[in-house]
């Protein structure tokens, strides 16, 4: 669903628990339970439809797809249960046990434990995990608590919406399938550990909703989020598929609902502007880290987000609009 469709859906259900230390009223990445003055566990819920063919590459996209919210709000994973939709009917079963075993390796790779799910049939096949993390309750990291003076750290490049489409549709030559499968099965694990280390003030990672997206969600009050389009990493063959006009869905929802909520300071290209709205699969942490921090941050970081890391922007006071795009 898109992003203003979902709020409205969800505005009637927000919970009371003196215990509840970030529930869902302010779309943040996962769920924070307090268990005890020193342990909360950190909760979320994510599944989606095949991005690829190969069943094995596709259980791991979908598993870092899910663990990923845990790691923006700087948890560590425990442990996690598949969430199963298998067309049995087109499929067969060797198929299901290579999603699973894809799944469960991303789990071990970042020291968490599969221990089950839930498996029914259905005539979509998709997949994806339940997972409970950990962390100290005065540790958690939230979306909208970005400082003015901080800038603004992205972790993968944009594209990802529109790379899958091309691949559901043939569109893609097998080296930039590749590439975009690289990025996605990728885990923001060690990203995430790395950038407790630095005066963070605030994270979230960038899925459905687009860069834009999560952007506006991670804004308050006394801020406005600088985004600089040039210095944001794009995968220049994105841009290609964007000019032939494939374009999921879900991107065109986002540029629809937030668009003008947006100031945009300068003419974009049509396919920046359209890759800046793009719905991700498995994507990057966006990090409102100290400036002075950012320069060794990133030197830490680059081998493990392929080089892409940037920062993209920084952090104003309010301006008139929560957003500004140059």
């Amino acid at each position: 669903m898109g992003p203003g469709d979902l709020k409205q859906v969800i505005s009637n259900l927000v919970p009371t628990d003196k215990n509840i230390v970030v529930g869902f009223e302010k779309s943040e990445d996962a769920a924070v339970y307090k268990i005890n003055e020193n342990e909360a566990i950190v909760q979320t819920l994510d599944f989606i439809t095949p991005v690829v063919d190969d069943p094995y590459l596709y259980g791991q996209i979908a598993a870092a797809n899910s663990l990923s919210d845990v790691f923006a709000m700087g948890a560590e994973v425990k442990t996690a249960m598949n969430i199963v939709g298998f067309d049995k009917c087109n499929l067969p079963t060797e198929a299901l046990g290579e999603i699973l075993r894809g799944g469960n390796d991303k789990i071990k790779e970042c020291g968490g434990v599969l221990l089950g799910g839930h498996t029914i049939e259905s005539p979509e096949m998709y997949y994806g995990l339940s997972v409970t993390g950990i962390i100290h309750p005065k540790d958690v990291l939230r979306n909208n608590t970005a400082r003015a003076g901080d800038v603004l750290v992205l972790t993968k490049p944009l594209g990802m919406g529109i790379l899958t489409t091309a691949i559901k549709r043939d569109l893609l030559d097998e080296g930039h399938m590749e590439e975009a499968v690289k990025i996605m099965a990728a885990l923001n694990h060690k990203t995430s550990q790395i950038m407790r280390e630095y005066r963070v003030n605030a994270c979230t990672d960038i899925t459905g909703f687009g860069l834009l997206g999560h952007a506006m969600e991670s804004c308050n009050d006394d801020i406005t989020l600088c985004i600089d389009s040039g210095n944001t990493p794009i995968l220049d063959i994105a841009k290609v598929k964007a000019n032939e006009k494939i374009i999921p869905g879900g991107t065109i929802k986002n540029q629809k609902y937030l668009e003008e909520m947006i100031d945009f300071k300068s003419e974009l290209d049509f396919a920046t502007k359209t890759i800046l709205f793009d719905a991700q699969t498995s994507g990057g942490l966006l990090v409102s880290i100290h400036k002075d921090d950012a320069p060794e941050f990133l030197s830490k970081i680059q081998d493990l987000t392929f080089g892409y890391a940037k920062i993209i922007g920084e952090v104003l006071p309010k301006q008139e609009k929560s957003i500004q795009v140059f």
